[in-house]
């Protein structure tokens, strides 16, 4: 029996090819009749450098450089794959809402400069193409900040360049393209599709959750609606209503307007990087997971793009997550034949993540004993 494990990261508590193979060592305790395929995965949010390194033979190569707030500086980096000369930047590296503490969220005030820096160092590196990693972030600047990094200039009614940060955006009047400005193609790892403004977009979805009260959701959605008009005056480019335009508070759709950018579906570019694919034609089993198992994993994430392809090779699917908040019959319409999760109703977050590994090898031999047994 081929089984391919194939775990996203469970975020804050294990990377993906730690949860692989938890999970393919308990399942090896109850049958001896399975041959693993371990393929760590990522969707171009945290983890995605280390997945993609695992799969093409990456290096990392360290870069210390501007932190979520201007006064930070972090050891970041980007990774390398010498035979293609491409250069993978994970921004959460740099810019990302894991580096800060619950006190230092403000995206009134978080940029995305320490990532432009990384794409700047990239360059100099002699990379001829940049993938851009963009979940994760502590940020909701439109990529200004990257863009400032890389030598644009947004300046003020004055003059004057605007204060970092996504409280800056509705100052911008004038946005001035760096002289001869070019830059190896880039494409925009996304993990969701939600545009930059409105309802769906950057700031009313994702803002709150890095800090933003009611009232500088708002505000930042007017910026990023302000840098939308501004960019289609300047640049002649309409960045406002673009699928995943909205990833990492923006960054997305500023890559697209500072960076001649091109945004690829994150997990449909590391499947192709992995060849899952092929090793789907002959599995039995593919099994996935992540933290929490939701709606919002459904929408361009890890579990709804394996789940996808091995339907088309008509690989049975399982999932094993922290949480499942999917109902049954919504998930075995994409293909998914089960899917558990180890945190029960009685059992706190915290102890769920502190036992992580634990609860995650339970339930990894649960599965194996309802469905692999005989």
């Amino acid at each position: 029996m081929k089984i391919i494990i194939a775990m996203d990261s469970f975020k804050g508590t294990l990377a993906s090819y730690e949860a692989c193979e938890i999970v393919a060592a308990a399942i090896a305790e109850c049958t001896q009749e399975a041959r693993f395929v371990i393929k760590p995965m990522a969707d171009g949010g945290e983890g995605t450098a280390k997945a993609m390194m695992k799969a093409a033979n990456g290096q990392w190569i360290r870069q210390r450089v501007m932190g979520p707030l201007p006064d930070m500086q972090v050891e970041a980096g980007f990774a390398w794959f010498d035979d293609s000369k491409t250069a993978l930047v994970e921004m959460a590296s740099a810019s990302g809402l894991e580096l800060l503490s619950r006190d230092q969220m403000m995206p009134l005030k978080t940029t995305t400069y320490g990532t432009g820096e990384l794409i700047k160092a990239a360059m100099g590196y002699g990379a001829c193409k940049i993938m851009l990693a963009v979940g994760g972030s502590a940020t909701v600047d439109g990529g200004v900040g990257a863009a400032t990094a890389l030598g644009w200039k947004f300046l003020d009614d004055e003059g004057n360049a605007v204060a970092p940060g996504g409280g800056g955006l509705e100052q911008i009047v004038k946005i001035v393209k760096p002289g001869n400005f070019c830059i190896p193609p880039v494409e925009v790892l996304c993990d969701v599709d939600n545009p930059l403004c409105g309802e769906h977009g950057a700031s009313r979805v994702y803002a709150g959750q890095k800090g933003a009260s009611p009232r500088m959701i708002e505000q930042l959605e007017k910026g990023l609606m302000h840098l939308a008009v501004l960019v289609r005056k300047y640049l002649q480019r309409d960045i406002n209503d673009i699928p995943g335009a909205g990833a990492a508070g923006g960054l997305a759709a500023g890559a697209l307007a500072f960076m001649n950018g091109a945004l690829v579906s994150g997990i449909e570019t590391v499947m192709t990087v992995s060849n899952l694919e092929a090793e789907l034609e002959s599995a039995d089993w593919i099994i996935t997971g992540e933290g929490s198992f939701d709606r919002q994993s459904l929408r361009g994430k890890v579990v709804s793009g394996i789940a996808r392809m091995a339907l088309e090779s008509h690989t049975r699917t399982a999932v094993l997550a922290g949480q499942v908040n999917v109902p049954k019959q919504e998930y075995q319409k994409l293909g998914i034949m089960t899917a558990m999760g180890y945190r029960t109703n009685d059992m706190s977050l915290d102890y769920a993540m502190k036992n992580c590994r634990l609860l995650l090898h339970s339930a990894a031999q649960k599965f194996a004993k309802e469905n692999l047994s005989g």
